[in-house]
């Protein structure tokens, strides 16, 4: 039997990998909107917002316009 504190390390671990992509996956397209994402990644619109979310607060993307995202200047160390 699985306990809590694995699942939930296997769980975070899923999700910043995917944060990890879609950030990827801005960078190299320049700008895209969130249904891009939601096509590309196959995941809810929900979850794409939710780990947009997560790169808007440590400013490495940026939305100007409705729905529409692009990468900050701000430096990242992907690794």
């Amino acid at each position: 039997m699985l306990g809590s504190g694995s699942l939930s390390i296997t769980s975070t671990d899923r999700m910043m990998t995917r944060i990890k992509s879609i950030y990827l996956f801005i960078s190299k397209h320049g700008t895209v909107s969130t249904n891009e994402l939601v096509e590309e990644f196959g995941i809810t619109q929900r979850t794409v917002q939710r780990d947009l979310n997560v790169l808007a607060y440590n400013e490495l993307v940026k939305s100007p316009n409705r729905g529409i995202w692009t990468t900050t200047s701000k430096r990242v160390k992907v690794g």
